[in-house]
């Protein structure tokens, strides 16, 4: 195998979007919420285990004042969203007349999110956007508004920067596709 391609597991993937891609688009979207978040401290929301480098990223590039905080929600198995949502861990934040932005690796069925966003609606929070790595349009099965999208992508299965393919992956410099 090249180094544009890696087996994790039983499947093969090739590099997909590059780490430097992956870093100019993080760049875009710091520089906007920090125009945009001017004044304000939000609390930024890192949904585990995927999210972890974008949000580490991410959260170097902002410069307003802000915290951040972890919950870990799961959907995914093997390749396929179970489109069951279990939460892990919980949100131990007071999220109260705060602006709440939610960290997603990727956005694909939206299923996650949505389960999220219902929960912090009853926590009277003064807003709530999303940010995430990767957005799936094709994929949404829910009405979601994603303010924050790094990169969109077709319904490709994808590993690397965090993403993971049964556990393996997610340390990965660059964005791998599984190959047909």
């Amino acid at each position: 195998m090249s180094s544009s391609t890696v087996k994790l597991h039983d499947k093969e993937f090739a590099v997909y979007l590059q780490e430097e891609e992956i870093r100019q688009a993080i760049l875009s979207l710091a520089f906007r919420i920090n125009q945009e978040y001017a004044g304000k401290t939000p609390l930024f929301l890192a949904v585990l285990n995927g999210s972890f480098m974008f949000a580490g990223d991410l959260l170097k590039e902002i410069t307003v004042p802000c915290e951040i905080s972890f919950i870990k929600l799961a959907s995914y198995q093997n390749t396929q969203s179970t489109g069951n949502v279990k939460e892990l861990v919980g949100l131990n934040e007071d999220v109260t007349n705060r602006h709440v932005i939610i960290l997603e690796d990727i956005v694909d069925t939206g299923h996650t999110v949505s389960v999220l966003l219902k929960k912090l609606q009853t926590l009277a929070t003064t807003s709530v956007e999303i940010a995430c790595m990767l957005l799936k349009p094709a994929c949404l099965q829910h009405p979601l508004e994603i303010k924050y999208a790094a990169l969109s992508i077709p319904n490709d299965f994808v590993v690397g920067y965090g993403l993971d393919y049964n556990g393996l992956g997610r340390n990965l410099r660059h964005i791998y596709k599984l190959k047909s």
